[in-house]
């Protein structure tokens, strides 16, 4: 590993003005579980690492049945799943961030990194784009909010510029009658990057026999993780059938458009956008009707 600073700003102020002195040459520690490992291994070369975990904001976890989830930057994965309140409305998220490397990586990665790194096979990012979650990004021009299935731009890509970083997400609360489903297809039984996988999110009626609203998002098919607006569009007013689920899965396996590497081919990441994506919306509908 070379030399290079380190900073620990104490506001979101300070650490806008870090960013975006230094522009590329500076890079936000949250976690660190990925920027420490790319210095490490010499995959990225920094001038200045930028510690936010001394700022309050970036810190901040609560839920709140009227308002929804706050999950500060800094907020490691572990406390997701180990807040009862927020596992039990937001099961989709804690499915997500329980298969983020192992326990030990969940006690110091954040959602937040997990977004902002940006790859098309994280993990946390199709439940996030599933639950209608929005990032606030701060940056030399003040604060801005960005819906999760326009943050990534391409692999490794993003919304952010010179400046900028996620200070917070903000998911809605949950619907009455509303369940959420994550999963993912991996070679091993952990420690492992998806080969594809699978996020849903949706609102039954109260007799829990139709479907009022769908979210779909799949992930690893495509440059970004995507968010299906079709198989809204599809189930909205539908009875629920498998027939019907099945011609969702349809839209899924239609729209990837993934690649071949050492982990799958593009093949079998068409054939388990469908298998997933099934799945997922499955396993929201038995969380909606339990809800």
């Amino acid at each position: 590993m070379y030399e290079f600073e380190y900073a620990a700003p104490s506001s979101v102020d300070d650490a806008v003005l870090i960013l975006a002195e230094n522009g590329d040459d500076a890079r936000i520690l949250a976690g660190g579980t990925d920027i420490i490992a790319q210095l490490k291994e010499n995959r990225r070369r920094l001038k200045v690492l930028v510690d936010v975990k001394k700022i309050p904001e970036v810190n901040e976890l609560s839920y709140d049945a009227g308002s929804g989830l706050h999950m500060g930057a800094a907020v490691p994965c572990y406390k997701t799943y180990e807040d009862e309140a927020i596992h039990s409305a937001y099961p989709c998220l804690t499915d997500a961030t329980s298969l983020i490397g192992s326990i030990q990586i969940q006690s110091r990665a954040t959602v937040a990194g997990n977004l902002c790194n940006s790859s098309p096979a994280a993990d946390a990012i199709p439940a996030l784009i599933a639950l209608g979650a929005t990032t606030k990004i701060a940056g030399p021009n003040g604060t801005r909010d960005v819906v999760a299935e326009d943050f990534c731009t391409g692999p490794g890509q993003n919304v952010l510029q010179n400046g900028e970083f996620v200070v917070s997400i903000s998911i809605p609360p949950p619907e009455a009658n509303s369940g959420g489903f994550s999963l993912r297809f991996i070679p091993r039984n952990e420690m492992d990057i998806a080969v594809a996988n699978a996020a849903a999110y949706v609102v039954l009626s109260d007799d829990h026999k139709s479907f009022v609203s769908a979210r779909l998002s799949v992930g690893a098919v495509a440059p970004t993780p995507l968010l299906l607006t079709e198989v809204n569009d599809l189930l909205a007013g539908e009875e629920v059938s498998d027939e019907i689920i099945e011609e969702a899965a349809g839209i899924a396996r239609n729209a990837a458009n993934p690649i071949t590497d050492m982990r799958g081919t593009k093949e079998q990441r068409i054939h388990l956008a469908g298998v997933l994506s099934r799945r997922a919306i499955n396993g929201a509908i038995e969380r909606a009707k339990g809800s």
